[in-house]
């Protein structure tokens, strides 16, 4: 059986994850760290502050769901400690995966990286790079709860990277004057525009729209409830004792 600890427990997604892993009969919840929210009740534990908890539970595996801030040093440790770790954490740059990959690759464990655990998401991102070569103009809009502090999403990153990678001949922008700034969205690779939507009630929301002579295709993919992301933060889990290094994306372990 698989001992399991959550970074974040205290939070919405953090909670849902102890809830997720304590029921499972493969995993045992054996640590929660929280020190925002230290005494809250997650999944049968109670949330501590000191992340030394992880350790001393001898944990095999951690999941975080913080903030990059925490999570940049918190995934360090886990792979000084010899721990793999699985994050849904978004918000690190292209330095901070160079740094993840040496260390867990030297420790000898994994570290999985998704921006998006459900599997609805994950297809998405696929049949977005699928049907980019096929068409000469893409948007991607994306929409959260108000909660979320970085934007883009890291989905939305991830699937704009993917679709310019599947074909750089898209048509250029002919926006010539913005009558509000910024109203055309950000840039994305390729010239992809990236629209980002922050409003209350909503979860996690994507959106790519896809337009070639005569035609458009809408490729859209709702998280209702916290619960849709469980399946694959679970999957994460299990599959991460079995391999070792930096792996983004929870494609890679699921063959889509």
């Amino acid at each position: 059986m698989l001992q399991v600890g959550v970074f974040g427990a205290g939070g919405r997604m953090g909670a849902t994850v102890c809830q997720a892993v304590a029921a499972d009969p493969d995993l045992k919840l054996v640590a929660a760290v929280d020190p925002n929210r230290v005494g809250a009740a997650a999944g049968g534990a109670v949330a501590v502050a000191d992340r030394q908890a992880m350790a001393d539970a001898r944990a095999d595996v951690v999941v975080d769901f913080t903030i990059a801030e925490a999570a940049r040093d918190n995934v360090i440790w886990l792979a000084e400690n010899r721990i793999h770790a699985v994050v849904g954490t978004t918000g690190f740059t292209d330095e901070d995966l160079v740094q993840f990959d040496a260390a867990f690759t030297s420790a000898e464990r994994a570290c999985i990286i998704a921006p998006n655990f459900a599997i609805s998401a994950v297809l998405m991102m696929r049949f977005a790079e699928l049907a980019a070569p096929y068409f000469d103009t893409a948007e991607v809009i994306e929409l959260h709860h108000d909660a979320k502090i970085d934007a883009p999403s890291g989905t939305a990153r991830l699937t704009v990277e993917r679709m310019a990678a599947a074909s750089d001949t898209w048509a250029p922008d002919p926006t010539e004057h913005e009558m509000l700034a910024g109203v055309r969205g950000a840039i994305g690779p390729a010239g992809i525009r990236v629209h980002a939507v922050r409003m209350r009630g909503l979860v996690a929301h994507h959106e790519v729209i896809l337009g070639a002579e005569g035609q458009t295709l809408t490729i859209r993919q709702d998280s209702t409830n916290r619960s849709s992301f469980m399946p694959g933060v679970l999957a994460a889990v299990k599959a991460a004792s079995g391999r070792t290094g930096l792996i983004v994306g929870l494609d890679a372990l699921l063959d889509i």
